[in-house]
């Protein structure tokens, strides 16, 4: 019943995934302030990463998780140093 329940759902969830990931790039694109655009980049990531959970679900693979992992690492990273940059105008003191 499980297998069942996820054959049609994780496909449905790959496609929400991808057009929320469309509009939040539009976001990136168009945002009208620098924090907007900051925003958007860390919600990118955090789709990003949620598509490879999901298909890590849909491939029943493990490799997936270990890019979800890096993805996630990265985005924390990239979000402080753009804030940080923004609050200070420079990264490292």
């Amino acid at each position: 019943m499980n297998g069942q329940i996820l054959a049609w759902a994780l496909p449905i969830t790959l496609a929400m995934l991808a057009v929320s990931m469309l509009m939040v790039i539009i976001r990136l694109l168009i945002g009208p302030s620098a924090q907007d655009r900051i925003l958007a980049l860390d919600c990118v990531f955090v789709l990003g990463m949620y598509v490879m959970l999901s298909l890590s679900m849909y491939y029943e693979s493990t490799a997936y998780f270990e890019a979800a992992l890096l993805i996630a690492l990265l985005g924390f990273v990239s979000s402080t140093a753009m804030a940080k940059f923004l609050l200070r105008g420079e990264v490292i003191e």
